[in-house]
Formats: C-alpha cells, sequence, structure tokens
C-alpha cells in the first residue's frame, strides 16, 4: 500500500488522501475582463507531465487540510511534500530517483 507524508499528521495510507489537481496554479486576479476561451483555459487546461509533478492532496479521511506535493507521476513516488503557504522545497537530488 502506498504511504503519503501528511505534513501535519506525518505517514498514512493513499486510501486517506483526495488528489486536489494541479498546484501552483493561481487564480486569475480579474476574471470579469477574462474571454470565455481565457476562463476555459484557466478552469480545464493543466499540465500532464511524465515525471515530477507539482500537485495538492488533501488529508480527507484525517486531519482535513490541503497541502502540496511533488511526485513523480511514473512510479507515483512523493519527493516532498509541505504545507500551503509555505515555499516549495529544494528540487530533488537525482540520487535515487527512478
Amino acid at each position: 500500500m502506498l504511504q503519503i507524508e501528511c505534513p501535519y499528521c506525518g505517514a498514512r495510507a493513499e486510501s486517506e488522501f483526495a488528489y486536489g489537481g494541479e498546484g501552483g496554479v493561481a487564480r486569475p486576479a480579474d476574471t470579469e475582463a477574462m474571454s470565455d476561451d481565457e476562463w476555459g483555459d484557466y478552469v480545464f487546461m493543466r499540465r500532464n507531465p511524465k515525471g515530477l509533478h507539482h500537485e495538492q492532496w488533501r488529508h480527507a479521511s484525517g486531519c482535513g487540510r490541503w497541502f502540496q506535493a511533488l511526485r513523480d507521476t511514473v512510479s507515483c513516488r512523493f519527493y516532498a511534500v509541505w504545507k500551503i503557504g509555505e515555499p516549495m522545497p529544494a528540487s530533488p537530488s537525482d540520487e535515487g530517483r527512478p
């Protein structure tokens, strides 16, 4: 079973968490001035990389808090987790990466 490290509660089973989409996506400041196409791009268009990906997760069956993670989409390995509002940790080294 995959273990995910909650930055608030510690390591827990994957089944306690809910994926929240790509992390670091800022809401546009003036949404009223956006065209329908621009709004659609903001809402629906996300990267889908093979490899390291910045994501949001929620500890749904635990503390209920949101946090951010850096995860490899190929191996599902989590390289870093951090609280919302904190800066992203330094990039992981290539040591031990698939």
